[in-house]
């Protein structure tokens, strides 16, 4: 987001304020009045972003853009950050005020690969949410699965492991999901060449060579 569309998504805004801007409208903060805000990837802000945020933290005011008033909230504000704040703020890429309100209650995360033991009962809650979003039957994972699963470094954490879980529920074959519908071999192969990567070439057996659109769909539908 450009510094003004981010100030306006987090603060609201005034009519008029901007191109485009033909109504009033609420922030986030606004809108969490009395609640939770959960800011992720905090550590990507701009100096001037962290700078507005700090007057929110420090005294609870927020000022919508292209207004003169400030407007109390009482928001509790979750933050996130795979970056290191300490060592940003360190090397100037943070600012030193606002690091002391991020780090007043901080709770660390280790990454998937630090936590494989969780990954069974994650694949679990995971599998049961896709397969309702997606209204489609849940699966089971088979214990070959979960020990392939295990043995993954999960460069992309939970969101890869969600995606992961996703494909193999859309091209699994079988009641249970098994290892071979989890292919985790790296890509060596330039983007450009999707076709010949390791990658693709894994996941090709699963896909039929013909496919039949309406009767695709049809079934689909029958779900």
């Amino acid at each position: 987001m450009t510094e003004t569309l981010l100030e306006s998504e987090l603060f609201g805004h005034e009519r008029g304020a901007f191109t485009g801007a033909d109504k009033a409208r609420n922030g986030l903060f606004e809108a969490a009045h009395e609640g939770t805000l959960f800011l992720d990837e905090v550590a990507e802000m701009s100096p001037a972003a962290q700078a507005k945020l700090l007057r929110v933290l420090a005294n609870g005011e927020i000022q919508r853009v292209g207004s003169t008033t400030p407007r109390k909230v009482d928001v509790r504000v979750l933050a996130a950050t795979h970056r290191d704040l300490q060592a940003r703020v360190h090397s100037a890429q943070f600012r030193e005020d606002p690091s002391t309100d991020w780090l007043w209650f901080p709770i660390q995360l280790p990454p998937l690969r630090e936590r494989r033991e969780d990954i069974e009962d994650l694949c679990r809650m995971l599998v049961a949410k896709i397969a309702k979003e997606m209204k489609v039957p849940s699966k089971q994972l088979s214990h070959g699965a979960v020990a392939k699963l295990r043995s993954y470094a999960f460069p992309g954490n939970v969101r890869e492991l969600a995606n992961l879980l996703e494909r193999a529920l859309i091209l699994g074959r079988d009641l249970e999901l098994q290892p071979e519908d989890f292919p985790l071999q790296p890509v060596v192969a330039p983007s450009n060449q999707w076709a010949q990567s390791s990658q693709w070439n894994n996941w090709r057996p699963q896909f039929p060579e013909q496919l039949d659109l309406r009767e695709t769909l049809a079934k689909l539908d029958g779900v």
